[in-house]
């Protein structure tokens, strides 16, 4: 009889975190972390928590995503996304275990046309996006065993996220300005740990061998963040929500401290060639997670 794999979710304590939390129950014996039991600016901690647990999969879903904030606390964000997922590696690789970790679209600068592909040069505006960028290849150079997923404008029935934000703005609020000249595709944590769980197992059962690197994973679809609002509204106004009027603008009049990119569309043919495997588009996802909710 095959052994229960051992599963290490870091980060449990995030909405990414959850939703993992949920897509694994019962896939194995899984062991959590969140920010307050793991230091994860401690190397030592970082290590005793992997050797102690002895993991055949490693989650990490852990990050510093405060993106703005990252341009003044710099050293923070770097040893959260970029020195500890190194570590992990480093104890992945030590216990022969699969590593998942997760990376954003704020690895690209943006000025792309059409959708990036995994072979696009990286050129990250931000702090966020370059300690993410180093995470992946400190990853890269020390675990032969892992998973890269990039990921986009990620929203779930947890924790803070636009959509979230958006219901309770327009609680607050008469009147939103909504940019309305960068592209994404925004991306469910429902559909991010579903599609998770089903790579993991395929992996797992040797259905799929030789699948390390850096993939894209991310809902179908594009949409702007304006776009995104009007379709969270127009959904919540079904429930007699008091939808708010939104009103477009571009960049240019809302600074941020961190530059985004304005196209952060990513193809998914890699992972779906790879794994078999898509996600919902960005509509139905964004039902889903809205289905949760008591708006």
């Amino acid at each position: 009889m095959t052994a229960l794999p051992r599963i290490l979710l870091l980060g449990a304590g995030g909405q990414l975190g959850q939703a993992l939390a949920e897509s694994f129950s019962g896939a194995g014996e899984l062991r959590t972390h969140t920010h307050s039991s793991l230091d994860l600016e401690s190397e030592s901690a970082i290590r005793a928590a992997v050797r102690s647990f002895a993991p055949t999969v490693i989650l990490n879903a852990a990050a510093y995503t405060a993106v703005d904030r990252a341009e003044s606390e710099s050293e923070k964000a770097h040893a959260i996304n970029a020195t500890a997922p190194g570590i992990i590696a480093e104890e992945a690789a030590r216990a022969s275990a699969l590593l998942v970790h997760y990376s954003t679209d704020y690895v690209y600068d943006g000025t792309k046309s059409g959708p990036w592909s995994e072979d696009d040069a990286t050129n990250p505006l931000n702090v966020y996006g370059a300690s993410k960028l180093a995470g992946e290849r400190a990853i890269a150079a020390a675990c032969p065993s892992h998973l890269i997923f990039r990921t986009s404008w990620v929203f779930g029935p947890t924790g803070a996220n636009f959509v979230r934000t958006m219901l309770r703005l327009g609680r607050e609020r008469a009147s939103l300005n909504i940019v309305d000249d960068q592209l994404g595709a925004p991306t469910s944590t429902l559909e991010l740990a579903c599609a998770t769980r089903a790579i993991v197992d395929s992996i797992l059962a040797g259905r799929v061998t030789n699948f390390s690197g850096v993939y894209h994973m991310t809902c179908s679809g594009s949409v702007t963040w304006f776009e995104f609002a009007r379709a969270i509204f127009a959904y919540a106004a079904q429930s007699g929500f008091p939808a708010p009027q939104l009103n477009p603008i571009p960049t240019s009049q809302y600074p941020t401290p961190a530059r985004r990119p304005l196209n952060s569309v990513m193809s998914n043919e890699k992972l779906h060639a790879r794994f078999g495997i898509e996600l919902a588009s960005w509509q139905s996802a964004l039902d889903a997670v809205l289905a949760r909710l008591t708006l």
